[in-house]
């Protein structure tokens, strides 16, 4: 009898951290961000949600862990690609993922932290600009893990790159890992 091999490949191997599954750092990545091959991959191997419990367990992944796929409502194949395009704008920021979909649990860690610290009060105006115009009435959609780490990575724009309300607002929009077929 012939030994069929698992339909599991390495890189699809799933491991729990503090109750929830991520992918380890060997399955990085499937295709290039963008493509409709990383779409179907992020799709299909989403691990966040919108709970206080999940947020709270970003702090013990590894560095190298992936949060992949929308917590809230189904990815968008025409949306995840506009989106993933018109962020290509913003790579000269270190803090903006190129892929909303895919946010490495180390940056998340990072700006979970940096969104407790309060704004200093040369940055206020600025972040609370950003919070009305942008699409969602602030980061995200709710408040759940992604808009508290995108009201940090917002922080880290306004403090040590001088962004503009305007275009954190953007970037903001651009950086919404909800789901939905809402256009940019």
């Amino acid at each position: 009898m012939r030994h069929r091999r698992s339909h599991w490949s390495r890189r699809s191997v799933l491991v729990a951290a503090a109750g929830y599954l991520f992918l380890p750092p060997y399955a990085a990545k499937a295709a290039e961000a963008g493509t409709e091959e990383q779409f179907k991959f992020l799709s299909a191997n989403g691990n966040s949600n919108c709970s206080a419990k999940f947020k709270d367990s970003i702090a013990s992944m590894p560095e190298t862990a992936r949060i992949r796929g929308s917590c809230c409502g189904p990815m968008n194949l025409h949306r995840y690609k506009e989106q993933v395009d018109a962020l290509r704008e913003y790579a000269k920021y270190p803090e903006v993922p190129p892929d909303p979909y895919d946010i490495g649990a180390g940056f998340a860690a990072r700006m979970l932290k940096e969104y407790k610290g309060e704004p200093g009060p040369e940055h206020l105006a600025t972040y609370n600009a950003a919070m009305e115009m942008s699409a969602e009435g602030g980061p995200c959609c709710c408040q759940c893990w992604r808009w508290e780490v995108l009201g940090g990575m917002g922080k880290v724009l306004i403090r040590e790159r001088q962004a503009d309300s305007k275009t954190v607002a953007k970037i903001w929009d651009l950086t919404n890992g909800c789901g939905g077929d809402s256009h940019v």
